[in-house]
């Protein structure tokens, strides 16, 4: 089963996502259980996370079915250590506020050197601190998100993903969420069924799809190797449709979220229903 939707506003409480994911059509949605812009949110009440459970429950999503976003602001590579111990408070807190809301996942970009410490170091402080944080709470996966390697920011080849995973002590709990518009950026093409076969027998040599735990499905405004971030709506950038077509007929990526990040929410619920029609749903 393919599990389809969007990153959609949880404003007002976390509780409104859920509605706002039923109103596009979506089977799967992603939110910020907090303000992403912020370090510090208020604690979820009892009655907060009661109604989220029930809303989660009355319409019928699961666990499965969601993919968390933390905090923008979190770096659990940062070279400096207070820095370093901010990004880790954070990142356990919203680790702890997916527990409660009986969510399974945490998505997470991985982490920057800023330039002050090499690849290797920033990445084992990454690994260090995915295992104090499962050592902190229970249930929930450390889901790291591919990069497009704009800047200092590490996790756009797959190799990175591979050398956290290898440092994580706890396997069952840490995963990959691979966002094709980063994937794109950081020079793996996804234009061609050839390219992606290679492009996906790669990912599973080097990190292996047993790892893959949700998607963000976007087109890239910037050339192959860019190194640049932008997203596009589907078909309109330079990945274009064969892309989707291929993960929406492809079981490798059944059971996990498929989350659209593009840049043009009124185009949801179309992008939603064009995926739906790939997957034959």
């Amino acid at each position: 089963m393919k599990y389809i939707g969007a990153h959609v506003s949880a404003s007002g409480g976390v509780e409104n996502a859920i509605n706002n994911a039923k109103a596009i059509g979506a089977t799967a949605f992603a939110l910020f259980t907090k303000n992403q812009r912020q370090w510090l949110a208020p604690a979820l009440t009892a009655p907060q996370i009661e109604r989220f459970r029930s809303l989660m429950s009355d319409a019928g999503y699961t666990a499965k079915q969601v993919l968390p976003h933390d905090s923008y602001l979190i770096n659990l590579g940062h070279p400096d250590k207070e820095g370093l111990d901010k990004s880790r408070e954070s990142f356990f807190e919203e680790m702890r506020r997916c527990e409660l809301l009986g969510l399974d996942r945490l998505n997470f970009h991985p982490g920057s050197h800023l330039k002050r410490i090499s690849e290797e170091e920033s990445l084992s402080l990454i690994a260090e601190s995915i295992n104090m944080a499962l050592e902190r709470t229970k249930g929930v996966t450390a889901v790291i998100e591919n990069t497009a390697g704009q800047g200092s920011n590490l996790g756009f080849r797959f190799e990175h993903l591979a050398y956290i995973i290898d440092r994580v002590e706890d396997k069952s709990r840490v995963g990959v969420c691979l966002d094709t518009c980063h994937t794109f950026a950081a020079g793996y093409d996804l234009r061609t069924r050839e390219a992606l076969d290679a492009t996906f027998s790669e990912f599973d040599r080097v990190v292996g799809f047993g790892y893959l735990r949700g998607m963000h499905l976007n087109d890239a405004m910037k050339p192959l190797g860019s190194r640049v971030d932008r997203h596009s709506p589907l078909g309109d950038g330079e990945i274009g449709w064969e892309c989707f077509r291929y993960i929406m007929g492809d079981e490798r990526f059944d059971e996990i979220p498929l989350i659209l990040e593009t840049p043009d929410e009124a185009r949801w619920a179309d992008e939603i229903a064009a995926l739906k029609s790939f997957a034959n749903l």
